[in-house]
């Protein structure tokens, strides 16, 4: 072997076993756009939420990240209303093949059974991506609450009977379905308040208007903390780490009413499968990663990604459960 091939061979093994370089080289590889492939230009990521709300600082999270592989700009730009439908209705019109959406359980599920009005159809208008973040929410008392364990306050909030009053951010939202699913597990009997938003909701059992409510748990948890409101348990079937130390709903024998709320990617139905593909590729990378998980979690969302079938099939399955309360408790949204 001569010495300039031997010297070839070594600088080669060199570079292959220098720390993360092939796996740096390969990112790199993947970052790069090929050439008349997907994306072209920036990318909008849609929100239905303003500023500083929950799918918003989940939508937040991921966009630099994601700019970087995709080596394009996503740009976030909120457009509130309709409890995020606004958003969904734009993402599923869209044809530029550029715009995606960060949308919630409601427009990706029930929103047609809400309101066979709506503008969309979530089982045909999307392309599911990934999803992003998920959270139980809480079920939570006023400080009026008698109770020192989820068994005690559950059995404080039956003895309220009719006489009790729940708020929520609207009729149709999930914690409205939340708690009306949850009314037929539990023997709870309180009606419904609907308010403007979980602020007003807070607002509200904070000055003894309402007693319960199920709410996320990044908004409740100073709340609580502080001795103001009270925590009967978390909707998840396990405990959750955004709220390690409440129970579930489970520990105080409540069971069939898990539910989370969740922020995912979909994109419009006609969005070529390649494209769709890369994005869920470059989302797993992004939601792996531990400084986005951080900002996730301190946002309110437990980091999540996964593959477009598997969202598809967590959309079949709040359909169905939510749907199933919807039937049940005559909801609509239409009026």
């Amino acid at each position: 072997m001569t010495i300039t091939k031997r010297r070839a061979l070594e600088t080669m093994a060199l570079a292959l076993c220098a720390p993360g370089a092939w796996a740096q080289g390969s990112a790199r590889a993947a970052a790069a756009p090929s050439s008349g492939g997907w994306p072209s230009k920036p990318v909008r990521l849609l929100v239905g939420f303003p500023a500083g709300a929950s799918p918003d600082l989940a939508a937040r999270a991921i966009a630099e990240p994601l700019s970087r592989l995709l080596g394009q700009p996503v740009t976030v730009e909120n457009k509130p209303g309709d409890s995020g439908n606004i958003a969904a209705n734009l993402v599923a019109k869209a044809q530029d093949d550029h715009t995606i959406g960060a949308l919630i359980n409601g427009n990706l599920t029930i929103a047609r059974l809400l309101n066979p009005k709506t503008p969309f159809d979530p089982e045909k208008d999307f392309a599911p991506v990934s999803l992003i973040g998920t959270a139980p929410l809480v079920l939570a008392a006023s400080a009026q609450a008698v109770g020192a364990n989820p068994v005690e306050l559950l059995l404080w909030a039956r003895n309220l009977n009719d006489k009790g009053r729940y708020g929520t951010p609207g009729a149709g939202t999930v914690g409205h379905l939340g708690m009306e699913l949850l009314k037929s597990r539990s023997g709870i009997l309180a009606t419904h308040v609907p308010f403007n938003g979980n602020p007003q909701v807070i607002a509200a059992m904070l000055a003894g208007e309402i007693q319960l409510a199920l709410l996320p748990p990044g908004l409740v948890k100073p709340h609580i903390q502080s001795g103001k409101l009270k925590a009967i348990g978390v909707t998840s079937a396990v405990r959750s780490p955004l709220y390690e130390e409440l129970p579930t709903l489970r520990d105080a024998n409540v069971h069939g009413a898990d539910l989370e709320i969740w922020t995912a990617i979909a994109a419009p139905a006609g969005m070529p499968a390649t494209a769709v593909a890369k994005l869920n590729a470059a989302l797993s990378e992004v939601v792996r990663a531990p400084e986005v998980q951080q900002t996730l979690l301190k946002a309110g969302w437990q980091a999540q990604s996964g593959t477009p079938k598997a969202l598809s099939y967590r959309m079949r399955q709040d359909t169905s459960l939510l749907g199933g309360v919807i039937l049940m408790r005559g909801i609509k949204t239409d009026a």
